[in-house]
């Protein structure tokens, strides 16, 4: 980063670390500050179809002519790094990473709302100094990196925490607040906890959008989010709570600005409706926690399908899977099967997909029929055969399943 003049230094910043929901939290700062009036960088990770929707400025994903021309500007610093090779040759992500904040700095934003990319602690976004760091629930993931207990992994998450920088941490599991709480005493950072000091409480949805109310240490905070799933309550609540942080900073948000900023976020492949007949929902699940939230939410938004003797408890009800080759798929199919009439397994096109075979094998070993398409495509038009317009799809297993369905449904 010396090398490109620390263009890491140049904005405010806010820094989320987690295993599930941190870029959703991450959005929903951003654009809550956008809304504040702040020029808002926010840069978050994978991607659901175009590599560009990494990098964004008040919504808007950088050009594909600017990536091109950062990519040459920041090429020399690339190769000086990696001819002194001091500790191996940069990774793809930590490019994208001093691309990230050229493309900031060149724009000059007032903030950077950076989610990491893997773990915290050595993740290449852990160069930032943070008004506010932010951890959002963690969970079991990555385990052959992170370590294979909930408090190894917190360790590593909150390695992003700054000697007297406020933290804001989502509802933890109990082996996980022991570390955060441990780590915030040594640094002497004050802790914020979402789920205790800052409340949230359901105040209703309908097919595009979920209205809560937000009690905070500072005031009260009336949402309506056009994002359903039931994690994307407490994820309101903990981006809320990092706003409040920046408000005690000094900085000129208000509830007006949170609510208009909320009100317009746009943050695809998270529960995501894509059609209505048949309803078709794309979640990016990827592990056996976040399986569970989405079954969660499929209960809660569309329980006349789910509820037994409910009145569309008998339309068809198709579970379109795919998985990265290094999650346990066990573990996903197992909570999600148990509502579904049938499975169809598939893949994407990314290189790190499991084969479908092993798919089919997970489920014949449950005792699942399941049946089989060679990608996403195939699998959605087989799932809207099968289901009729009275039925119901959810598409999901990774985040590279649910881009491709993105774009397939959505094209443009």
């Amino acid at each position: 980063m010396a090398l490109l003049d620390n263009p890491h230094l140049k904005a405010k910043s806010v820094h989320i670390a987690g295993t599930k929901g941190k870029g959703s939290v991450a959005a929903m700062v951003a654009s809550a500050l956008t809304a504040s009036g702040y020029k808002t960088g926010l840069y978050t990770s994978p991607h659901l179809i175009d590599i560009r929707e990494r990098f964004q400025i008040d919504g808007n994903m950088i050009s594909e002519a600017e990536f091109a021309d950062i990519i040459s500007e920041i090429q020399p610093a690339v190769d000086a790094v990696n001819r002194s090779a001091n500790y191996g040759k940069l990774t793809t992500f930590e490019i994208m990473t001093a691309l990230c904040f050229v493309f900031f700095t060149r724009h000059n934003v007032d903030f950077a709302v950076v989610e990491v990319g893997l773990g915290g602690r050595l993740d290449a976004t852990n160069v930032i100094r943070p008004e506010v760091c932010v951890i959002t629930p963690v969970n079991l993931d990555h385990t052959d990196v992170l370590g294979d207990t909930i408090d190894k992994i917190a360790a590593e998450k909150a390695g992003i925490i700054k000697a007297g920088v406020s933290v804001v941490s989502a509802p933890q599991a109990d082996e996980a607040v022991y570390v955060i709480e441990k780590k915030c005493l040594e640094l002497n950072s004050p802790l914020i906890k979402a789920g205790t000091d800052v409340i949230w409480e359901n105040a209703g949805f309908n097919a595009e959008v979920s209205r809560l109310l937000i009690k905070g240490r500072l005031g009260e905070y009336q949402l309506s989010i056009p994002l359903l799933g039931c994690c994307q309550m407490e994820n309101a609540a903990t981006a809320v709570a990092a706003l409040e942080v920046l408000i005690e900073k000094g900085f000129n948000i208000s509830p007006l600005t949170i609510s208009a900023g909320m009100s317009k976020l746009k943050w695809p492949g998270r529960f995501q409706v894509c059609g209505k007949q048949p309803v078709i929902i794309i979640d990016g699940a990827h592990n056996m926690i976040s399986a569970r939230e989405l079954k969660k939410s499929l209960l809660y938004y569309y329980n006349d399908y789910f509820r037994q003797d409910a009145p569309r408890s008998s339309a068809e009800k198709i579970l379109v899977f795919g998985a990265s080759a290094d999650k346990d798929v066990t573990g996903m199919i197992g909570e999600l099967v148990p509502l579904f009439s049938k499975i169809i397994v598939t893949r994407s096109a990314h290189p790190r997909s499991m084969e479908i075979s092993i798919l089919e094998d997970e489920c014949n070993k449950l005792g699942i029929e399941v049946k089989s398409a060679q990608d996403v495509a195939k699998a959605i038009e087989l799932a809207k055969k099968q289901a009729l317009n009275n039925g119901f799809i959810c598409i999901t297993g990774s985040f590279f399943v649910a881009g491709e369905a993105t774009g397939y449904l959505n094209p443009g």
